[in-house]
């Protein structure tokens, strides 16, 4: 039985040498650009990815990407894969960035935890100014990921497969 050329790679390259990690993205960097289907349609479905993948929704992420990916018309593993745009490595960064950013647009006070009275409705109202910040946070951000992540990917699989064709 032959082994494929992926095995024969990675069995060259472990995993945990920086270049076999290398070798791992670029393998799935390279089939998320041979998917099949139209770029703009591998295209609709990164970007729906991305801004699903912004949201702290863990769990749900992937089902939003699809259920968005369905409903756009965009490549449904192509949405599932570009979820991971948040994964355990880059959630604390992310949801971090995006707070402050909702923060900044609904603005709101500093709020120190030592100042509340736990057994008041003041710890709803902090949690829920807290929510609200961030999901709308999370919602610019993404849309911005999800528009710059359309265009890009859109170039990216457009020059590839032009790239393939004439060789």
């Amino acid at each position: 039985m032959q082994r494929s050329s992926f095995a024969r790679i990675s069995k060259r390259y472990p995993r945990k040498s920086p270049a076999g990690w290398r070798r791992s993205l670029k393998y799935y960097y390279l089939r998320l650009l041979r998917l099949e289907g139209s770029p703009k349609a591998i295209a609709r479905g990164i970007s729906v990815g991305m801004f699903a993948g912004f949201f702290p929704l863990f769990g749900l992420q992937t089902i939003i990407g699809l259920i968005l990916a369905t409903f756009l018309r965009g490549n449904k593993l192509a949405a599932a894969a570009a979820t991971w745009v948040s994964n355990p490595f880059t959630y604390v960064p992310i949801y971090t960035f995006n707070f402050a950013v909702g923060r900044w647009l609904l603005g709101g006070e500093n709020i120190t935890l030592d100042r509340i009275d736990w057994t008041s409705k003041e710890v709803l109202e902090v949690g829920s100014g807290f929510a609200l910040r961030l999901f709308f946070g999370c919602f610019v951000v993404g849309l911005i990921a999800a528009v710059i992540g359309y265009f890009l990917s859109l170039s990216f699989i457009d020059r590839y497969r032009k790239s393939r064709r004439s060789h």
